[in-house]
């Protein structure tokens, strides 16, 4: 199997447009969630995301832009980022040999809610005839190859929560298997429309808002955590063999190793220990490491009462008593849970955290949970304590469990 170098990062998102500005501010545990305001948030309980300030007509043509939902547009752009950032410019022959991996869990949802609006609240029976290029949610993948005129798979995952965790993971398994010799991958989600938001909050699975500062209402980890929040944006990275990298003189930013899958089968929200921990081993022997070679953990942390203490329960399994000395990032707490497209992000802060030998802080951590007594980060980030080779987890409804490992850029 060949060595996969991550030669390109882009990124859409609460906490920025840059990489360098993504990893600032998760640095610095600056929270993007705020309240709502946009027509219908007054019918929320909640109205609380994290949002991406993003302006459409900045990056396309105004009959594209109309075409488009904004999922695509978020992966549209990110795409050209990590191209760019990766200076990769492919021959006709090596797009034969490249495909676009993408994970979303809610597609296009402002395109569908909108054309129920007009079809059920208007009572209208002339919706949108593009409705359904919109609304697919093969459409950011499918853009992004029509755009970069990439031949080769074209193929969009729906795991829920662990959508781009698996986009990405797949992805690895073709470039490292020698199938391709380039890919896109990550995710891309837009699921701040009011009929979403209100299907989430039916849940109970949505924070309360924080009386004192709705920016800290997600508290991954700690004892007072009330739920998640969501948020939107896009990541993707380029994909390539290391010896390919090499020879064209480009910057790596880090390692893919390899990647844990498994599925929990108890209960189809409920999150289980077996799987958690078997998907964490999956990724140890995916990439050949061994448990006391993991030098740090992105959790997916979501800041709901059943995820984070089976999370906990789930890497002491791993760990054993190594694991109270594992430095535990949860990003969620300043980005909100991106849904299909989160666990490309925290694979970008995690590479991030890597180059820059820094452990990113879990932020609003400040009642201690006897269930969740790991070294979480909290509230500020840790100089020199990211190490080399980092697990990044992604668990989702549904039970898939998809875990990545990565490591450092090094020779």
């Amino acid at each position: 199997m060949r060595r996969v170098a991550v030669t390109g990062i882009g990124v859409v998102c609460p906490l920025g447009h840059s990489a360098s500005e993504v990893f600032e501010a998760a640095r610095a545990g600056r929270s993007a969630i705020q309240r709502l305001n946009f027509p219908g948030a007054h019918r929320l309980t909640a109205p609380l995301a994290a949002t991406v300030q993003f302006d459409a007509a900045e990056h396309f043509e105004p009959q594209q832009q109309r075409l488009l939902d904004r999922v695509s547009h978020f992966a549209v752009v990110a795409a050209q980022r990590a191209f760019a950032d990766a200076n990769c410019e492919l021959t006709p022959a090596e797009r034969a040999r490249a495909g676009v991996f993408l994970g979303t869990g809610m597609g296009g949802s402002q395109s569908l809610d909108d054309g129920y609006q007009t079809l059920y609240g208007e009572q209208s029976n002339r919706v949108k005839p593009m409705l359904i290029l919109q609304g697919m949610y093969n459409a950011p993948a499918a853009w992004i190859g029509i755009k970069h005129a990439l031949l080769g798979p074209n193929l969009t995952y729906s795991t829920a929560c662990s959508s781009a965790s698996v986009a990405l993971g797949e992805a690895w398994l073709r470039v490292a298997h020698g199938m391709l010799d380039v890919a896109i991958a990550g995710g891309s989600e837009a699921p701040l429309s009011l009929g979403s938001l209100k299907a989430w909050e039916a849940m109970h699975t949505l924070a309360s808002v924080d009386s004192e500062d709705p920016a800290t209402s997600c508290k991954p980890f700690s004892k007072n955590r009330s739920g998640m929040l969501l948020g939107e944006g896009a990541a993707l990275v380029v994909l390539e063999p290391w010896e390919r990298a090499l020879a064209r003189g480009a910057t790596i930013h880090g390692e893919l190793l390899g990647y844990g899958l498994t599925t929990d089968t108890g209960h189809i929200t409920r999150p289980g220990v077996d799987g958690q921990a078997a998907a964490m081993s999956a990724a140890l022997t995916s990439a050949g490491i061994h448990p006391d070679q993991v030098d740090a953990i992105n959790a997916h942390g979501t800041g709901t009462q059943a995820n984070d203490s089976v999370e906990t329960a789930a890497i002491k399994r791993v760990f054993g008593a190594r694991a109270s000395r594992i430095p535990i990032s949860a990003t969620k707490a300043i980005h909100g849970h991106l849904l299909g497209a989160t666990g490309a992000l925290e694979f970008v802060l995690s590479l991030l955290a890597l180059k820059n030998a820094v452990a990113l802080p879990t932020m609003h951590l400040q009642v201690p949970d006897p269930e969740c007594d790991l070294d979480y980060v909290p509230n500020a980030a840790r100089a020199g304590a990211a190490g080399q080779t980092m697990l990044s987890n992604s668990f989702a409804f549904g039970g898939t469990n998809a875990v990545l490992a990565l490591r450092a850029a090094t020779v």
